[in-house]
């Protein structure tokens, strides 16, 4: 882990709600200093929808014959979260996806052989529950993206030989449908606006060569331009990003190595590579960012996953910061999992044994003040300067609407 002094011990500490959770302490820099947690099971993975009312997942029940896996939507908007299972007469595969829409309902896609997946909406209906086929693609991979920010689209990105195919799977009219053809191989995912219309995806192109966040244009038949160019052979990926204030965190080799970064949308400055998000044992990867923060992305707190050799924990930091503030994680957490509220108080989704369905509460911490005042155009703590760097040339892409801050 990098050398970052002992945190101080924060104003408001780790509370809960919808179960009994001792407050979790601060921890120092370095893994070591990690308090021991019992074995547990690891979570499966939880999906949120795109207006963080709902999550899903797959889970398991004991029966006769083994564990049985199905499907489990989390309501999170209300006072205490609950959760309602979405059992089927079979069992799922493990190997499901589940995808929660703004509705309510849980898309779901199974895979059937080898080269078929079936998508399905289910919802609860009493004490049972309901399920609308939406149809199936034949395809040997496929990645489903996260939910379109207007709740009820879902997409998936179908690999090919030469190119990616992106196909509407949830939200059409007719089954799943054919929107675009993107040159080379795409991965990633992450939404720039709040309309669904502008989707940033990794892009290698067709025969090998490095990495490129690029933008999918949905509404022009697909286009397709430039978003991240650091240095002409670096491989530089989107992580995410905020349609508020238009920060984005990347992750980059064109230091040297891979590093995390931090950029603004529509901003011709370089990408700056914060020196206290660099961690020698430890791999560190941004999952939620804050909204709200209009033209003010050096103040966004940013939640970062930390997976260190035998556990995870989290990581709060902002780009005016000198310092990453890093905390246990709840037992049980889905890690990777959890959203900002606008005020700043980051939702951290788990599980554990007697509580099967709770949300702990972190607020970010206060950064110690800087001497200098900082704006979108200043440093993050200690950042070396790279000359090879180049501004993101996010001005080529079709993003307008938002004044570009500095």
């Amino acid at each position: 882990m990098p050398t970052v002094p002992p945190a101080p011990a924060p104003s408001v500490p780790l509370v809960r709600t919808g179960s009994p959770l001792p407050p979790a302490p601060p921890v120092a820099a370095h893994a070591a200093a990690l308090p021991a947690s019992p074995p547990r099971p690891v979570p499966q993975p939880l999906t949120l929808s795109a207006d963080h009312a709902y999550a899903a997942r797959l889970t398991t029940a004991g029966t006769a014959g083994g564990p049985a896996w199905f499907a489990e939507r989390w309501t999170l908007d209300g006072p205490e979260p609950y959760a309602v299972p979405l059992p089927l007469d079979q069992p799922e595969e493990p190997e499901a996806d589940v995808v929660p829409l703004a509705d309510g309902r849980v898309l779901i896609r199974r895979r059937v052989d080898a080269d078929r997946h079936t998508f399905s909406l289910l919802y609860p209906t009493g004490p049972g529950t309901g399920e609308l086929l939406l149809g199936a693609l034949d395809c040997a991979d496929l990645a489903l993206l996260p939910p379109s920010p207007d709740g009820a689209s879902v997409l998936a990105l179908l690999p090919g030989a030469r190119s990616t195919a992106v196909w509407l799977v949830a939200g059409g009219g007719f089954g799943p449908e054919h929107v675009a053809d993107v040159p080379g191989r795409c991965s990633g995912g992450v939404w720039l606006d709040r309309e669904g219309r502008l989707l940033a995806l990794d892009r290698q192109p067709p025969g090998g060569g490095p990495v490129k966040a690029v933008v999918l244009d949905l509404e022009r038949g697909g286009e397709v331009t430039p978003l991240l160019q650091i240095a002409p052979e670096s491989n530089d990926r989107l992580l995410t990003a905020d349609a508020d204030s238009g920060l984005l965190l990347v992750r980059s080799d064109a230091p040297g190595h891979d590093r995390l970064g931090w950029g603004v949308l529509g901003s011709c400055l370089p990408v700056r590579f914060p020196e206290c998000l660099r961690a020698a044992d430890a791999t560190v990867t941004p999952f939620a960012v804050q909204p709200g923060q209009m033209l003010m992305p050096e103040s966004c707190a940013v939640a970062l996953r930390i997976d260190g050799a035998t556990d995870s924990w989290v990581g709060l930091w902002r780009p005016a910061g000198r310092r990453l503030h890093q905390f246990a994680a709840p037992d049980g957490w889905a890690a990777g999992s959890g959203f900002w509220t606008r005020e700043g108080v980051l939702h951290l989704p788990y599980a554990q044994e007697g509580a099967p369905c709770a949300v702990a509460l972190l607020e970010a911490p206060v950064d110690e003040p800087r001497r200098a005042a900082v704006s979108g155009t200043g440093a993050s703590g200690s950042t070396p300067a790279f000359g090879m760097c180049k501004p993101v040339p996010l001005g080529q892409a079709p993003l307008t609407g938002r004044t570009a801050p500095g």
